[in-house]
């Protein structure tokens, strides 16, 4: 006996539904996002084949191919901590919105005397700001670097112990990593001010450290361990 053919036609899906759900998602990831500031200055790390990643809690120092020394540091409250120490060691005064904005910017290159101009600068400005000769580090005379690396340091490890305590409370295990130190530097870097950097590391007693690399083949930033 044979079938009648059906008389609905051919099943169709009302695909608006799924055409709303995608703007809902476009539209939530737009409003969520927060967008990184550009880095002040671009290195090409040296390559190897270390497959050890950076945590998300770290202070680093980046020297550039011509010897300029960033600094940055990745945990905010450690970040407005150590500017407000530096400001009162060396003199200098940052309003409220000044320490705010520091807050976001992923790594400095400047003298604190210009720091505030750098932060009340826009983005593009920055790109282009002078002078712009790095983070002093002679330990003697101008040891900026070496007092950035440890107002940094002991706010980071304060913060992460507060962190650690909330998580305790809460009944909750505290999935972040402690504070890591970390240097990144050009591949055309002369050894002689990367060791400059280095020493100024030991003499605040931190004998373990990060290198930044490049995967080779990949270019995927890397870490590796250093100790002394």
């Amino acid at each position: 006996m044979s079938k009648k053919p059906s008389k609905g036609g051919a099943p169709s899906l009302d695909m608006t539904p799924m055409v709303d759900l995608a703007f809902l998602l476009v539209t939530f990831f737009m409003l969520t996002a927060s967008f990184r500031m550009a880095e002040p200055v671009t290195v090409d790390p040296p390559s190897s084949i270390g497959q050890v990643t950076l945590p998300d809690n770290h202070i680093m120092v980046t020297i550039d191919d011509i010897g300029r020394v960033f600094f940055g540091i990745s945990n905010t409250t450690a970040k407005t901590e150590a500017l407000r120490e530096m400001g009162e060691k060396y003199g200098v005064k940052f309003t409220d919105q000044q320490i705010k904005k520091f807050s976001g910017l992923p790594s400095i290159g400047v003298d604190i005397k210009d720091l505030p101009r750098y932060i009340d600068a826009s983005e593009n400005e920055r790109t282009n700001f002078k002078p712009q000769k790095g983070v002093p580090n002679d330990t003697l005379n101008n040891p900026q670097l070496k007092d950035w690396i440890s107002f940094a340091g002991k706010n980071a490890v304060i913060a992460y112990n507060e962190a650690k305590e909330k998580a305790k409370e809460a009944g909750q295990d505290l999935k972040a990593e402690k504070p890591r130190y970390a240097i990144k530097c050009d591949g055309k870097t002369k050894y002689m001010l990367v060791s400059g950097v280095i020493k100024t590391f030991t003499d605040l007693k931190i004998f373990q450290f990060n290198l930044i690399t490049s995967l080779e083949g990949a270019g995927t930033v890397l870490d590796t361990e250093k100790k002394k």
